[in-house]
């Protein structure tokens, strides 16, 4: 499908002058909406962002009323409080909020004002920022105004909910994959994200399951999503650990024939999962909505070929600008989806415009 679906209309996400300064509103690579309000995350920062919903009929449709939270002040992040956590996806569920890390090495950027000998030189190296090796489970509670708030802590009656992380400890998500000898995602480990290695970008909540999509590796045409059980470390309340998804083994891993493009996002729909599918690497190429029916109560590792999957749209891109970073259901019939490095047409005094679409033509 080469025929682009065009937004029903376009939202304003409005962002404070902090955020504005940290470029996190061109920069936006996780949302999720939860009741009139969005999360939102951005990939150069330590930091979530929650937006409220403006009523119709007060001006242009809006996300304003900004608030920040910083990671640091939930979980122990390994690298600090201010190193980015290149946070990539989020997903909402009971009373958690999800949010995960790219997991990927970093290669350092060429920049036009480099001679050709510092070009070179960045080129060969090669980063690891620990900040990006987590997955983070956030207790959600209920702010003085009657919105969603994070917290470290929540007491609830009997019940208490505790923010937890998983990583920085040897017991990150690839680093599971290096001790269990993954034979197909071993070999990308110490590969660049943006070089077809291994890199994080979405992430879907579904009862006791997290389902992980990976923009990269694709394999030979085949795209990864990774299925794991995070629960509560019984000597820590604030780490998480991997359990058992059936007998003893602490995940699986689902191929997809997704025509060659690795996942930008993942998004729940009933027991359906629907993937935004793009470019594995630093290029300007088609971006699709598949949808993968029951993907979401799938009981066994899975090879999901072309024919069981339905392309429900392609989303329009620019050449270096307007990728579509990430997708949540505004309601039943709808996507919002925003984009990293938005073209300049999509800026506004206050922040960026965000698309809506209709999942149905």
């Amino acid at each position: 499908m080469d025929e682009w679906r065009l937004p029903e209309r376009q939202v304003e996400l409005v962002f404070d002058s902090a955020a504005q300064a940290a470029t996190t509103h061109v920069n936006l690579s996780g949302i999720r909406t939860d009741g009139s309000h969005l999360w939102v995350a951005g990939d150069e920062t330590a930091t979530l962002e929650r937006l409220t919903a403006i009523p119709a009929g007060t001006g242009p449709e809006r996300y304003d009323e900004h608030r920040t939270v910083r990671l640091a002040d939930l979980v122990p992040l390994p690298a600090g409080a201010e190193d980015e956590a290149d946070i990539e996806g989020l997903a909402r569920s009971g009373d958690w909020l999800w949010a995960v890390g790219s997991h990927s090495l970093k290669r350092r950027r060429i920049k036009d004002v480099h001679p050709d000998a510092k070009a070179r030189k960045r080129l060969a190296k090669v980063l690891r920022e620990e900040n990006r090796y987590t997955l983070m489970r956030l207790a959600v509670t209920t702010d003085a105004d009657g919105g969603p708030a994070l917290a470290r802590t929540v007491i609830d009656g009997d019940r208490r909910l505790t923010s937890a992380v998983l990583g920085g400890r040897g017991d990150s998500v690839t680093e599971m994959l290096a001790q269990e000898h993954d034979p197909h995602l071993v070999p990308f480990l110490s590969i660049p994200g943006k070089d077809n290695g291994v890199d994080i970008e979405g992430i879907a909540a579904h009862r006791d399951r997290l389902y992980l999509g990976m923009r990269g590796p694709v394999l030979r045409g085949w795209a990864t999503l990774l299925e794991i059980r995070p629960v509560t470390d019984p000597k820590d309340e604030h780490r998480l650990v991997l359990a058992p998804l059936g007998g003893r083994e602490r995940y699986r891993t689902h191929f997809l024939d997704l025509g060659g493009l690795g996942i930008r996002d993942l998004c729940p729909h009933g027991d359906d999962l629907l993937i935004l599918a793009g470019p594995s690497m630093s290029i300007s190429g088609p971006i699709r909505v598949i949808r993968w029916r029951n993907g979401m109560v799938v009981e066994a590792a899975d090879v999901v070929r072309g024919h069981e999957l339905e392309t429900l749209m392609s989303l329009p891109h620019g050449n270096g600008a307007d990728h579509a970073e990430g997708i949540t259901l505004l309601d039943e019939d709808h996507l919002l989806v925003v984009y990293d490095s938005p073209a300049p047409e999509r800026m506004t005094a206050g922040g960026v415009l965000a698309d809506v679409v209709a999942l149905k033509g």
